[in-house]
């Protein structure tokens, strides 16, 4: 049965014809589709907003890692500077102390020097007054005025020459007593001997003990201030050492040899000049004091080892290793549980991370498939080039 459409105005039913049919359907399809449209665009609307959101959440997480990375790297870089510092304020203290031990020697050398000059002066001034006084008494004489020049003349060339004697044998004296300080200062537990005035050459003697306060052996020293050096001081202080019981004989000079442009040994005798000295001592005791200690050990020999194989035999000894031996399986039954727990953690945080790893990469997946290439965003790639290389 066809169906009948009533008029809404005079109440007429009629049947619908095809044309009204298609403009019915025609109607219903343009509403249809509007609402299509419209759904469409609800739906493009919350997916732009999903992604918005999607991107935000990202960046956020890439920000937060970043700066966890940032953080750590900092704090390394100002433990590595404050090392650094330490570092540098010790060297810088060590220059420091080597310098004012540099500038304190400079100042003794100075005041030594001084003191040197002082009393050429003085030795000077009584030479000159000493002449004049015997030119005057001379004068006074009147004798023949010929020999007055001429006695006056040697006396003059003799007490120059007195005098130029007497101050090169000053200087020598106080470089004595300063080989003697500095001695005495660098080397507080050993003793310093002066030589006999009988003996020619030698000035003092280097009693070496070790930290036990006992003897170990003797260095003597020979000190020389002049302006040319003799190969006759060698064989002198090499006797002087013989006599002396000596084990190392030292020349400290002002005048080096030829062959010789610091310190050095010839002929069985060192030879140095006074800022070498105390460096050469200390290197010399050493050998010395090692000597004594081999010498030591060798001595009674047999007797050490009988007295060894019955401390290792004994219970006090088996006790003792026992502990050692209980207290070494101790720490190890430690170590290997400290290292099962590490493997246990390192393994759980493993796979933590590759849980994060996992994550990430569907977030990028999914950020990808919504804005293609016109994001980019690296989660698992490393941007570090040192790492590249």
């Amino acid at each position: 049965m066809a169906t009948e459409i009533k008029c809404p105005n005079c109440g007429h039913e009629f049947e619908p014809t095809d044309s009204i049919r298609e403009e019915v359907q025609r109607e219903l399809r343009s509403k249809m589709t509007d609402w299509q449209k419209q759904q469409q665009q609800k739906f493009d609307l919350l997916l732009m907003e999903e992604k918005k959101k999607t991107q935000q959440e990202t960046e956020e997480f890439i920000r937060k890692s970043i700066a966890s990375d940032f953080e750590n790297k900092l704090k390394l870089l100002e433990q590595t500077n404050k090392d650094n510092e330490e570092k540098l304020r010790d060297s810088r203290k060590k220059e420091l102390d080597f310098l004012q031990k540099m500038q304190d020697l400079k100042v003794k050398e100075e005041e030594l020097e001084l003191s040197v000059q002082r009393k050429l002066q003085d030795e000077r001034n009584r030479i000159t007054e000493e002449i004049k006084k015997q030119e005057e008494h001379k004068n006074a004489e009147k004798e023949n005025e010929y020999q007055l020049r001429d006695d006056q003349k040697k006396l003059a060339e003799e007490m120059k020459r007195k005098a130029e004697q007497g101050s090169m044998q000053l200087q020598g004296e106080v470089q004595e007593l300063l080989l003697e300080d500095l001695l005495k200062q660098s080397f507080p537990y050993d003793t310093i001997e002066e030589v006999g005035k009988g003996v020619k050459g030698a000035d003092c003697i280097l009693i070496v003990r070790n930290q036990f306060g006992q003897e170990c052996g003797k260095i003597i020293f020979e000190s020389k201030r002049t302006k040319d050096f003799s190969e006759q001081w060698i064989e002198k202080l090499k006797a002087d050492m013989r006599s002396q019981s000596a084990d190392v004989a030292v020349i400290v000079t002002q005048a080096m040899p030829k062959d010789l442009d610091r310190f050095g040994k010839k002929d069985g005798v060192w030879i140095c000049n006074f800022t070498e000295v105390k460096v050469l001592t200390q290197i010399l005791r050493e050998s010395i004091l090692k000597v004594a200690q081999i010498q030591v050990a060798q001595e009674n020999a047999g007797d050490k080892m009988k007295m060894l194989y019955s401390y290792l035999t004994s219970n006090e000894f088996g006790e003792q290793w026992k502990a050692i031996r209980e207290g070494f399986m101790s720490m190890k039954l430690s170590i290997q549980r400290e290292r099962d727990a590490m493997e246990k953690l390192w393994k759980q945080r493993e796979k933590q991370l590759e849980k994060v790893l996992l994550n990430a990469a569907h977030i990028r997946g999914s950020i990808e498939g919504i804005a293609g290439n016109d994001v980019d965003i690296h989660l698992l790639e490393d941007d570090n080039p040192e790492h590249d290389e």
